[in-house]
C-alpha cells in the first residue's frame, strides 16, 4: 500500500519522522478481470487467448497435480526477454510471465514490479522502464480489480528472505555442472522427457547467444509433489507456479525452496511454513536428479 502523506518544510516534526520511515509496498499478484468459463478447460482457453491478443506468446501450461480446478498459463514478453539477455544471469529465472486461472474464472498473475525487484536486484532500475510497460499491457490484457497475496516493502524484495538465518536470492543455489551449455540444457530436457522423479516439463526458455535458459517444471508425484503442500500453505497464490530450475553457462541451478516458496507465498504464517518443513528437502532432491547431479 503507497504512503499518501506528503513531506514539507512546515510539517511537524512528528510527521517529519512518519515520513522519514514510510515506506511503499507491494504485492506479489494482481487481480484480473474474472472471466466468463464454466470450467477449468475455458478458463485456460480464454487466458491463452487473452495473452496472445496482448502481444504475448504462451509456452505452457501447468495443472498441478492434486490441486483441484487450479491451472498456470506461462507466457513470454519479447521486450522483456531482450533485458533479461541484457542483464544475463540468474534473472532468466524470471523470463516467465505466470498467470494462475481457476475453474470459476478467477484470474491472477504475477506482478512484474514485485518479482523483477527481487530477481534484477541492483540492476532494477535499469529495467524498470520494461517492467512497467509490461505491467501496462498485462493490466490491458487480463484487467486488473486488485492486488494481494501478502505486502513485502519495495526496498526489501532485492534483499528478501523469510527471516534472518534463511536463504536469499543470490545464495549458492548450484544443482550440477556438464561440458558445456548446450550439454546441460540436454541433460536437463532429456530427464523431464523421461520424467524423472515425475517431474515433466512445463515449459522451457532458452537464449543461446547469452547461454542461459529456465524450465517450468511440474512435481507429480502423489506423495512428494507440489499438491501436498500448495494445499497447505494456500492454493490463492496459484501464480507463483510452477518451480524452476534455470542455467547460467555450464551450470544449472534451483532457487533455495524456503526463498522461492516464501518471496511466492510472503504472509504464510511461520506455523504453516513449519507444517512444510519437509518440502525444501524434497523439491531439491528432485530437482538435484532433475538436472543430472551426482552425490559426491
Amino acid at each position: 500500500m503507497k504512503s499518501v502523506v506528503q513531506c514539507g518544510k512546515t510539517v511537524a516534526g512528528w510527521l517529519l519522522v512518519l515520513c522519514a520511515s514510510s515506506v511503499l509496498a507491494t504485492e506479489p499478484y494482481h487481480i484480473g478481470d474474472k472471466l466468463s468459463a464454466v470450467s477449468l478447460d475455458e478458463a485456460v482457453v480464454q487466458t491463452t487467448e487473452k495473452l496472445q491478443s496482448g502481444g504475448f506468446t504462451v509456452v505452457g501450461t501447468h495443472r498441478p497435480n492434486g490441486v483441484a480446478d487450479h491451472a498456470i498459463v506461462v507466457a513470454t514478453d519479447a521486450a522483456m526477454l531482450d533485458a533479461i539477455r541484457k542483464t544475463g544471469g540468474a534473472v532468466v529465472a524470471g523470463a516467465g510471465i505466470r498467470v494462475g486461472v481457476k475453474a470459476d474464472g478467477t484470474l491472477t498473475y504475477m506482478n512484474p514490479d514485485y518479482w523483477y525487484r527481487a530477481y534484477f536486484r541492483d540492476k532494477f532500475s535499469t529495467v524498470e522502464p520494461t517492467v512497467k510497460s509490461l505491467d501496462e499491457r498485462l493490466q490491458a490484457a487480463l484487467g486488473k480489480t486488485g492486488d494481494m497475496g501478502g505486502d513485502v516493502d519495495e526496498e526489501n524484495l532485492a534483499d528478501y528472505n523469510y527471516m534472518m538465518g534463511m536463504e536469499k536470492f543470490d545464495d549458492d543455489t548450484l544443482l550440477a555442472e556438464a561440458a558445456s551449455f548446450e550439454a546441460t540444457v540436454k541433460t536437463i530436457q532429456d530427464n523431464l522427457a523421461a520424467g524423472v522423479g515425475r517431474t515433466p516439463k512445463v515449459y522451457e526458455i532458452i537464449l543461446p547467444e547469452q547461454q542461459i535458459a529456465v524450465f517450468g517444471v511440474a512435481f507429480n508425484d502423489v506423495e512428494r509433489g507440489e499438491g501436498w503442500w500448495v494445499n497447505k500453505i494456500g492454493t490463492e497464490n496459484i501464480a507463483g507456479l510452477p518451480y524452476e530450475i534455470f542455467v547460467v553457462g555450464k551450470e544449472s541451478h534451483a532457487m533455495f525452496a524456503r526463498y522461492r516458496l516464501a518471496i511466492a507465498w510472503p504472509s504464510l504464517g511461520m506455523g504453516t511454513f513449519m507444517g512444510i518443513s519437509k518440502a525444501p528437502g524434497i523439491i531439491y532432491d528432485t530437482l538435484f536428479a532433475v538436472a543430472g547431479g551426482v552425490d559426491d
